[in-house]
């Protein structure tokens, strides 16, 4: 090519791209991602407009709804969105806010004081990634319409009729262009959010009903959200599975220092610490300033109140702020008019003056509860006591867990078979259930870039065991040291450093039957209490092994479901052979490596965790000492299941 012909690099070659172009160009940096996450955020964006307006006093009552088509319905009966002509735009005010990005009445704080908008990327970017959107809108005693495809306006605002009431509705169809994944929605998502952000914002009654599903009577499938008591019915519901060892959870709720402060907690009978946040509705799993200084009231507040009573006085040594938390569930939720987010997630509080509110309100709260209720107040401490013995044991656990890393050949397990690459973005291991899965998995695997570790029978139940019980199991320890973390400082017992993790697929390969299903929850908990960076860091999946074999002649195919085992069988015809495989332990080698451990071909499900109240309530139910619940959520679940005999 000539060089005059050479394509030139200038001023005409730098493209400026529009705000709604720009999210449809790059919508993960708009939503996180394209997949169920990011497919989910696009109704919590819209439904936060709604709840937004609850916040602000004029709105309290919101339906979503699932469409037979997998739109989605959001409708509010707040004032309504503006409809009136922008002066700056030019246009009505409805098509500003559904077609410019970052425009709304959030950043005006004379129209809101707080905003859990502000934190996301609003409705028109659900706008900009949806196929087709309407809007409409009660105001003003009319009915007003204006619709979108992909992010741009079909028709200027219009009216459609009268009406007495105000309100908003917005019906969007996510863009299959877009979300090339899926575009389905999961019922029990959204209810888990709805839920969350009823108990958040009491007295608004939320509704979600799903139009594709009906149930036994011919309705569609509906629930009602609503929440009296707040965060007290939050907490309780969240600990619903495990014992509480005081009569009541400690709740107040009021202002300090120009910030809304809300809290509740109670003290149960396990050894986790759950501790859940929230700013302006957004679950701050990352913590922040709020989260601190409530640990420093808590912490200030018991340590003060054990020391004046003298139950402390036989203790021979140190209490520290962790063993406060043992046993805690506990819930913070503030409103702060200009939020500063930071953290890898943009969900940890920055702002330092809510420190000092939350410790404030906790510190009164806390010995308010403390000198009215004596026998809880001693429950308590002794609680901490036993809290601070385990601590010590704990430790004594994992020194030996690192003793055992220096002086063993490596610092690996002997059961580990390791792989030659040492780079960890290119490794991956795989936890398999018991030795002989383990042995024929060694035979199949990819020794350049595939480890193995077999595990022998159930582990540990983490959810039911104290810390150094823990620290002690065998198998748990052999985890531990494959994976190459550190365990834990005296600060911070449950501390994790990645810095040196040496595998950045964690596979749990177990049976596709019962007792494997069973082995894999009890490995995920694990993860879930002691490493859920990992989690959270994308390394930790699940392999999919087929469950059936189907055979005519020299012909095979692997099937995962029923559904696709008859498929196959029925394009075989008559004469076929179905071999069901209830263990890792009935293929060979060559057969395990082709449906399970080939990156070409098999099905690896990445662990994620949606919503962390929820994952520790469901971990809390399935391995926890409550068996109702469990019973519950089987029955209630049991559809999906594939229950062997």
């Amino acid at each position: 090519m000539s060089e005059q012909n050479k394509p030139q690099y200038s001023a005409d070659s730098i493209q400026a791209l529009e705000g709604m172009e720009h999210v449809r160009m790059r919508p993960s940096m708009y939503i996180g991602d394209v997949g169920v996450r990011g497919l989910h955020h696009l109704v919590y964006e819209v439904v936060d407009n709604s709840i937004d307006e609850a916040l602000a006093g004029h709105c309290d009552t919101i339906s979503v709804a699932i469409n037979e088509d997998n739109s989605i319905t959001v409708k509010d009966n707040g004032r309504g969105i503006p409809v009136g002509l922008h002066k700056k735009e030019g246009v009505s005010a409805l098509e500003v806010v559904m077609t410019k990005i970052g425009a709304g009445g959030k950043f005006d704080k004379d129209s809101y004081k707080v905003s859990g908008g502000l934190h996301g990327v609003g409705v028109s970017c659900v706008n900009a990634l949806s196929e087709h959107l309407k809007a409409t809108v009660h105001r003003e005693g009319k009915i007003w319409q204006q619709e979108y495809s992909r992010g741009k306006t079909q028709y200027p605002v219009k009216t459609v009729g009268e009406i007495d009431t105000t309100g908003t509705e917005v019906t969007f169809l996510p863009d299959t262009t877009i979300f090339q994944q899926t575009t389905e929605y999961n019922y029990d998502t959204l209810a888990t959010r709805m839920r969350e952000l009823a108990y958040l914002n009491k007295g608004i009654t939320i509704t979600l009903t799903d139009k594709r599903r009906k149930d036994d009577e011919g309705e569609f499938i509906h629930e009602k959200f609503y929440s009296t008591e707040g965060l007290s019915e939050f907490v309780r519901y969240l600990d619903s599975t495990r014992n509480p060892i005081i009569s009541h959870v400690i709740s107040m709720e009021g202002e300090k220092n120009g910030t809304p402060v809300e809290v509740a907690m109670i003290y149960n009978d396990s050894y986790a610490e759950n501790l859940h946040s929230y700013v302006n509705n957004i679950n701050t799993h990352e913590g922040g300033t709020h989260l601190s200084g409530f640990r420093r009231g808590l912490t200030h507040t018991l340590k003060k109140y054990a020391d004046e009573s003298g139950l402390l006085k036989n203790v021979k040594f140190e209490i520290s702020g962790d063993d406060f938390r043992e046993g805690l569930t506990a819930i913070v939720s503030v409103k702060v008019g200009e939020p500063q987010f930071e953290g890898q997630t943009k969900t940890k509080l920055g702002n330092r003056e809510v420190s000092s509110a939350v410790s404030q309100a906790v510190a009164e709260m806390l010995t308010d509860y403390l000198e009215e209720n004596p026998n809880d107040a001693k429950t308590i401490v002794q609680k901490v006591i036993l809290a601070a013995q385990a601590r010590h044991a704990a430790r004594k656990a994992r020194e030996m867990v690192q003793r055992k890393t220096v002086m063993s050949i490596g610092g690996l397990p002997g059961k580990l078979s390791d792989c030659s690459e040492t780079d960890p973005a290119l490794c991956e291991i795989f936890l398999v259930e018991g030795d002989s899965a383990g042995g024929t998995a060694k035979q199949g695997r990819d020794r350049n870039f595939q480890a193995i570790l077999p595990l022998r029978g159930k582990i540990l139940n983490v959810e039911k065991a104290m810390q150094h019980k823990v620290f002690e199991n065998e198998e748990i320890k052999n985890m531990f040291t494959a994976l190459g973390v550190s365990i834990g400082t005296e600060e911070d017992p449950r501390a994790l450093n990645l810095s040196k993790v040496r595998y950045h697929k964690v596979v749990i390969m177990c049976d596709a039957d019962v007792d494997g299903s069973h082995i894999a929850t009890l490995i995920l908990t694990f993860f879930f209490r002691y490493m859920r960076e990992m989690i959270e860091q994308g390394y930790v999946y699940i392999a999919t092994p087929p469950l059936y074999l189907v055979k005519k002649g020299q012909k095979r195919e692997y099937a995962w479901d029923d559904n696709q085992r008859d498929m196959i069988a029925q394009q075989m015809g008559g004469g076929v052979t179905i071999q069901r495989y209830k263990g890792l332990g009935e293929m060979n080698a060559e057969q395990l490596w082709d449906t399970t451990m080939n990156p070409e071909f098999r099905t690896l499900r990445q662990v994620t965790i949606d919503n962390m109240t929820e994952a520790d309530r469901v971990f809390s139910m399935l391995m926890g000492d409550e068996v109702p619940p469990r019973r519950d959520f089987i029955e209630r679940n049991a559809k999906y299941a594939n229950i062997d005999a």
